[in-house]
């Protein structure tokens, strides 16, 4: 079993359990799932730099990246820098995130949130939508074309932008359809951890130009970037790389005003 298998497992368990303990009307009655959401593929459209940044206190691979800051501190920060929305993990077990975490980011900025989660139920979209997300991913390689296509249309039924994650081109085609907003490459292999931006490059040219192109894992500066602009990629999911600094919102600032200077 590799991690993401582990993690998947554990997270059928844990959705079983919630929803015995949140009913789906309870969630439908959040003063946030009548919200307006704000869509990231928009903003990404419309961006010189297409950072996309993380809140993530640990992760499988790196443990422990930053245990000590506040979510309310980094989503401000995060939009002073003038980032195009912002990943919150909601995972426990693995990443150290939660729910409360996304609730806190949205009380605390405007932008377009990603809701950063193994998702393998419905029943986990209308928690995003009922704890202020904007966005939802879904990723290939724990889901079945049909399970992609339920879950990206019951997303965009909540208005809800759907960003979907490939690790290669086998995953690529199963998931390419209409109602997704965005498709995002991950550098990163799951099975060795091991990270190269050639992925992000190699698959660019198979996908359709109707989605936002997203690479993410393995950018940590501004080189990277650079060299996959040319691709056509318009988005970039920076995790790490902020979170392991004493000041997130300040380390974006100066690499955003690098990328577009």
């Amino acid at each position: 079993m590799n991690i993401l298998d582990k993690i998947t497992l554990d997270k059928r368990k844990e959705v079983a359990l919630r929803k015995g303990l949140i009913p789906v009307s309870q969630l439908e009655q959040s003063i946030l799932f009548e919200r307006q959401t704000v869509s990231l593929s928009n903003n990404l459209r419309n961006s010189k730099s297409g950072i996309i940044a993380e809140h993530k206190r640990r992760s499988p691979s790196k443990s422990v990246i930053n245990n000590t800051l506040n979510v309310q501190d980094v989503s401000k920060g995060y939009e002073d820098a003038g980032v195009c929305g912002m990943s919150v993990l909601t995972d426990g077990k693995y990443f150290g995130g939660s729910l409360d975490d996304l609730l806190t980011a949205r009380a605390s900025c405007n932008l377009p949130l990603l809701r950063k989660e193994f998702i393998i139920d419905e029943y986990q979209l209308l928690e995003a939508k009922a704890y202020g997300a904007d966005v939802i991913l879904l990723i290939a390689a724990i889901l079945s074309r049909d399970e992609i296509k339920q879950f990206s249309e019951f997303a965009k039924s909540l208005n809800l932008d759907v960003l979907l994650e490939v690790h290669n081109e086998e995953e690529l085609h199963k998931s390419v359809m209409p109602s997704l907003d965005m498709l995002g490459v991950n550098n990163r292999n799951l099975k060795t951890f091991e990270v190269s931006l050639n992925t992000s490059k190699s698959l660019s040219s198979i996908i359709p130009d109707d989605f936002v192109k997203v690479s993410e894992s393995g950018i940590s500066n501004i080189e990277a970037i650079k060299a996959l602009q040319p691709y056509g990629y318009q988005g970039f999911l920076i995790g790490e790389n902020f979170m392991k600094t004493d000041n997130p919102g300040a380390s974006a600032t100066q690499f955003i005003k690098i990328l577009e200077g």
